[in-house]
């Protein structure tokens, strides 16, 4: 495994070259994978400037906004890591909703929000039009390994130690469920990019042989 450091604005410049080098015509569903200690969605953000630039057209969604309901996310506690390994996200809304109306020849419409998880009920957000050759930027944690149809993947990596040292001790319980995201999912070797992030203010991009 090979590391290569590089600035966070040309990383950002370097990621928006790639994204908009896809055909004008077609969308590109871009995920930022990463536990909350890497701020997935403050990449996310980064690009949407950059992209609108280039002539691509934006969406910014988190699938924070598609979570299942308390009832369901919490049925075995509100600290168990297993479930909130495989059972807090609603996969199956985020691609009903948003990475599925994506896909070549279809609409284009999606709904940016589905759940908010703080008062627990529905958003009722309507739903918006994604114009053709325009990009979705989609931040989260765990994302891959569940079968998600993304065009890029781009997994932002914490060794343990910094994993460790970041995460708030309110959250020290989830450290598990990335232990066991690590082994299952392998997302070093299985996303598109793998930027190491143990220093955001000094990231590398980690390139398999």
């Amino acid at each position: 495994m090979d590391i290569r450091p590089i600035s966070p604005a040309l990383l950002v410049e370097e990621l928006a070259d790639r994204v908009a080098s896809a055909a004008p015509g077609s969308w590109v569903r871009v995920a930022f994978d990463g536990a909350p200690a890497a701020r997935p969605e403050q990449f996310a953000d980064a690009l949407v400037d950059p992209l609108r630039l280039r002539g691509r057209e934006v969406l910014r969604v988190s699938s924070g906004d598609f979570l299942r309901p308390a009832s369901l996310r919490y049925e075995y506690g509100r600290t168990d890591p297993d479930a909130f390994y495989t059972d807090w996200l609603d996969s199956g809304a985020l691609v009903r909703e948003v990475l599925g109306p994506l896909e070549p020849g279809r609409s284009g419409k999606i709904l940016p929000t589905l759940w908010d998880s703080v008062v627990d009920r529905a958003t009722r957000a309507p739903y918006v039009t994604v114009p053709r050759g325009g990009v979705l930027l989609l931040d989260g944690a765990l994302l891959l390994g569940r079968g998600l149809p993304f065009d890029l993947t781009v997994h932002l990596w914490l060794s343990p130690g910094a994993l460790a040292r970041r995460t708030g001790a309110e959250q020290q319980w989830t450290l598990p469920a990335y232990a066991r995201y690590e082994r299952e999912a392998e997302p070093v070797g299985t996303a598109d990019v793998v930027v190491r992030v143990d220093d955001p203010r000094h990231p590398a991009i980690v390139r398999r042989p």
